[in-house]
């Protein structure tokens, strides 16, 4: 089993910056996948960002230039650096891990709420 622990989120006014964290524990196979995922009221999950073990990253278009995603493999966190932040990126922000091992295994975290407006 994998535990997400996720810290970072908060208020911040249009245009602030805010770095989200993400710390894993349990059994955290080598080949995996760490990101972020976001939720608005109303709307889908949607992903953010996500690094590779191997250190390829993926960005949803809404956030390239303004959020940079990273990871450090010895401590098994993740960080969700976000700039410019505008008030549609409000929505609470999910850690999720997910594991390669003859299939795709998804943990998550609990979600932290991240609010921007003026």
């Amino acid at each position: 089993q994998v535990q997400l622990v996720e810290s970072g989120g908060g208020l911040v006014q249009p245009g602030g910056s805010l770095r989200l964290s993400c710390a894993a524990s349990g059994n955290i196979l080598s080949l995996n996948a760490m990101g972020w995922y976001r939720q608005a009221p109303g709307k889908p999950r949607e992903l953010v960002a996500t690094i590779f073990s191997g250190g390829p990253r993926n960005y949803a278009e809404s956030v390239k230039g303004r959020f940079t995603i990273s990871r450090d493999n010895v401590d098994n966190t993740v960080y969700l650096q976000m700039n410019s932040l505008r008030p549609d990126d409000t929505a609470v922000y999910y850690c999720n891990l997910r594991a390669f091992n003859g299939g795709a295994y998804d943990f998550w975290g609990q979600g932290t709420q991240v609010t921007v407006s003026s």
